[in-house]
């Protein structure tokens, strides 16, 4: 019978492209990779690695046994998921990740409740962007990864995952207190936000000539989705401004040095004075966030227990997307 663990360490050769990276994702050596994989090709006798000069490459046999292990792996998670709804007493640990401002607004307050409702039950969290919780997960090293879907996230049918839509949330412009766009929006400093503009609303190219503030390019992916916003409202933003963190990003609106696009996930400092204003008209920017976890694993009693706690998390001023 094929070692399940060890097409997995094939996969993630793969996923990695070299023995040592797959090594440091499993927490082992690379000998004992190695090791592991010139079993699994005596034990079926062919070759699975091929030196490449200094590194090692997949042979076309490696690549085939892979797409079968997709499915072999897949079922085995099943098999998990069927045991473990036969087992009493569920504790965990139930491993959770994702990017900065889901960890904030969604995973921790489902961790939150799912402790309340079972103070026996052990959660881990892990805040991570999505290329690396993409890799966490498919390391077997987190079960739910709540992940954006930028370049870095599995796409539709990798048969590695199981990816499903959690939420819908427009991105507003947020802008010093006792700015112009602020007062044409008929909002002030401390209100709740976000609510409709009680004034002719606010459009995204409103703020063509403004200095913009965004998240350093190499953080997370708010930079590009700036970018990529802008240039739908017809300009390009003038970057005055790079940060790593929306705390940062607040204080630097508050001081008026700029404007940004921010999603409704993230919050700043209360007593920093900004303004939210929701904006309006066609192509109002709009991320969308969603959960991945291996294929297979998803009716595993813990996860549907922590799919529900998220969905339940989802803030009101958010559009829900079906559970």
């Amino acid at each position: 019978m094929i070692d399940l663990r060890r097409l997995h360490m094939l996969r993630l050769v793969h996923q990695y492209g070299t023995v040592t990276s797959a090594a440091e994702a499993l927490h082992l050596t690379p000998s004992a990779v190695s090791h592991q994989l010139r079993e699994l090709a005596r034990e079926l006798r062919v070759p699975l690695l091929e030196p490449q000069g200094r590194k090692v490459r997949l042979t076309p046999a490696a690549y085939l046994l892979i797409e079968h292990a997709d499915g072999l792996l897949a079922k085995w998670e099943e098999t998990l998921a069927d045991l473990e709804s036969h087992r009493a007493g569920v504790t965990g640990p139930l491993r959770m990740c994702g990017f900065t401002t889901a960890v904030g607004g969604l995973v921790a307050p489902a961790a939150g409740a799912l402790l309340r409702e079972d103070p026996s039950l052990t959660i881990e969290v892990r805040e991570c962007d999505t290329d690396v919780a993409v890799g966490l997960l498919a390391a077997g090293e987190v079960d739910i990864a709540v992940i954006e879907p930028t370049p870095d996230a599995p796409p539709p049918g990798d048969p590695r995952f199981d990816r499903e839509p959690l939420l819908e949330e427009a991105l507003d412009l947020i802008v010093p207190a006792g700015h112009p766009l602020a007062v044409r929006a008929g909002l002030l400093w401390g209100d709740d936000p976000p609510r409709p503009p009680e004034g002719p609303g606010v459009r995204l190219e409103d703020a063509a000539e403004e200095a913009w503030i965004s998240v350093m390019p190499e953080v997370c992916a708010h930079h590009q989705q700036v970018m990529t916003y802008c240039a739908a409202a017809g300009f390009t933003p003038r970057i005055a401004h790079k940060a790593t963190t929306w705390s940062v990003i607040w204080a630097l609106v508050a001081n008026g040095l700029g404007v940004s696009l921010v999603p409704r996930l993230a919050g700043g400092p209360s007593d920093q004075p900004v303004v939210r204003i929701p904006l309006t008209g066609d192509g109002v920017p709009k991320r969308r966030v969603l959960t991945c976890v291996r294929r297979g694993s998803r009716e595993h009693p813990l996860i549907v227990r922590a799919m529900r706690a998220l969905h339940d998390a989802v803030p009101d001023q958010c559009s829900r997307m079906a559970a």
